[in-house]
């Protein structure tokens, strides 16, 4: 009998790697239309942007490593990770915003480590993470749902302000991010994380026109979407349950503990599982095959520690949602998971380490 090694992303489903990017791709689509339906049409400009910037980079790189792009091209990896860096950037953010994203997600952390299969790290979260870092009025700059803005972008009003920073009309950003009662709204992470600083009780900041049955406006809803979509990849064997169950477990726990020792101070666990990116991230983004952990044991610790980072850098750090910076930070740890995860080989006891 004859065994055939092969490097990550590795899938026991009877699936090539074309055929899962573009059911991953395809699962985020209810996620994008609901997205774009509540956010106004930037999402979709900056998908375009991105995907173009990450394919064009990703075969001029293949090309001068004398690699076959057009096979590489094909397997849909590079518009996966344009998709999901896309769905992360505030809708109306410049559009360079996306070009340098794409870019250094493709040619840093992808290529760079010899291509698919060798980045540590996931591609889109850590092109992110340098966007924030380096960018951080632009990646913070998130419109409120159409139904709360005192003025709405049209696609043209969008395309505008994306590419000269101003609508048709001459409003600005800061003018379109503001409310129907005048004041410039925020999410409902960064609201709850403000005005827990300014001495509010959470209870209090639940009174702002942003939230809605003690839930962000918008978005439960999109990540109702993005929940349902994670569903059909669990249900075509497309990922495993080990990493969202984990991950969506720990930070249910720990928003409970810490709600149920001061509710003033610290969020509801539905507040903190449907807010921000949260479902995108455990369906999506943490559950990349080549970067997480590859045992069952070891991708529940996986998903689990990256809810636990979740939770508190939203709670006690500077950024109020922690998807990204949590799944890099785990993505480092994959070794050591996998190393203290390793399944017992049939037929021998479990040595001790």
């Amino acid at each position: 009998m004859t065994f055939k090694l092969s490097s990550s992303p590795h899938q026991h489903a009877q699936r090539s790697t074309s055929d899962l990017m573009r059911l991953v791709i395809f699962c985020t689509l209810p996620g994008l239309l609901v997205q774009t339906w509540l956010f106004g049409w930037g999402t979709l400009i900056h998908l375009v942007l991105a995907i173009v910037v990450a394919v064009v980079t990703e075969a001029a790189i293949l090309e001068l490593r004398k690699r076959n792009f057009e096979v590489a091209i094909k397997d849909s990896s590079a518009i996966l990770t344009a998709v999901l860096l896309a769905l992360s950037i505030p809708p109306l953010a410049p559009w360079w915003i996306s070009v340098i994203g794409a870019f250094f997600a493709i040619a840093i952390v992808k290529q760079l480590y010899g291509g698919l299969g060798f980045n540590l790290f996931n591609p889109a979260m850590a092109a992110y993470v340098v966007l924030l870092i380096s960018f951080p009025v632009q990646m913070t700059s998130w419109l409120p749902p159409e139904s709360l803005t005192q003025y709405q972008a049209n696609f043209a009003d969008a395309l505008s302000v994306i590419f000269t920073g101003f609508s048709n009309d001459g409003y600005s950003l800061q003018q379109l991010q503001l409310g129907i009662d005048g004041h410039t709204m925020a999410t409902p992470l960064d609201q709850v994380k403000t005005n827990l600083t300014l001495g509010l009780t959470y209870n209090e900041t639940l009174e702002s026109p942003v939230f809605a049955g003690g839930l962000g406006v918008g978005w439960l809803w999109v990540n109702l979407a993005f929940l349902a979509g994670g569903i059909i990849l669990l249900l075509q064997k497309a990922i495993s349950w080990h990493i969202p169950v984990g991950m969506l477990g720990a930070i249910a726990i720990m928003a409970l503990v810490f709600n149920g020792i001061d509710g003033d101070q610290y969020a509801s666990p539905l507040f903190h599982l449907f807010s921000g990116g949260i479902m995108l991230g455990a369906f999506f983004i943490a559950t990349d095959p080549v970067s997480a952990a590859t045992t069952n044991q070891g991708r529940i610790v996986f998903g689990a520690c990256v809810g636990f980072w979740i939770f508190i850098i939203r709670v006690f750090g500077g950024y109020p949602d922690a998807i990204a910076f949590a799944v890099i930070i785990m993505n480092m740890a994959v070794p050591l998971i996998d190393y203290y995860c390793r399944p017992r080989t049939y037929g021998h006891a479990r040595s001790g380490k």
